[in-house]
């Protein structure tokens, strides 16, 4: 196949451009197109900027959501056994009541050793999860810790001072699993 032979390069101006010469690129005629580029710039400049902008909030956001999600698990694994805890609590203060009650009755028998080793066992598992008792007897009342039942007056302790433990309150970490349930002393009535 033969070549093609090229066209002329033309000028602007629609004439053959002298020998040797190219052809020049338009240029903008006014300076109108120049502030207009300039507008179209700097508005895309403008955008850009609050793209930047927004990416880097959405980044942000996105890194504290991760930060706040692996501490939320943690939480919930740490706390995870708090269910079955509350639910031991019940049989084991039976368990205690019993060993009470054989205890007044003069009763040490094989029986009784037993279930006070079943209870020290129970305590100790529980113990090993984070769970602890509250420790309540002769300490100052404390709403967040102890549930008063009932108040005795008494002149021997102090005002709003724990008496007697009714119910044994527990504590799993930091949290309260179950408070004390507590008798509080209260000052003597005055006589007339």
């Amino acid at each position: 196949m033969p070549e093609q032979e090229k066209a002329p390069e033309t000028a602007t101006n629609g004439a053959p451009p002298p020998d040797g010469a190219k052809a020049a690129p338009e240029k903008p005629d006014s300076s109108s197109e120049l502030a207009a580029l300039r507008q179209r710039l700097e508005a895309a400049e403008k955008t850009r900027d609050e793209y930047l902008k927004l990416a880097k909030s959405a980044r942000a956001d996105f890194e504290n959501y991760q930060i706040r999600a692996r501490r939320d698990q943690a939480e919930e694994r740490r706390y995870a056994q708090m269910p079955l805890a509350h639910d031991l609590l019940g049989p084991l203060d039976n368990l205690e009541r019993a060993t009470a009650a054989a205890r007044k009755t003069g009763e040490t028998g094989v029986l009784v050793q037993g279930v006070n080793m079943v209870v020290a066992q129970l305590l100790d598992v529980l113990k090993r999860h984070g769970i602890s008792q509250i420790e309540a007897q002769g300490k100052p009342f404390d709403p967040n810790l102890h549930q008063a039942v009932m108040q005795e007056p008494t002149a021997e302790q102090p005002p709003n001072t724990v008496t007697k433990v009714l119910e044994q309150g527990y504590m799993i970490h930091e949290r309260v699993l179950r408070p004390a349930r507590v008798a509080v002393s209260a000052a003597p009535a005055a006589k007339e």
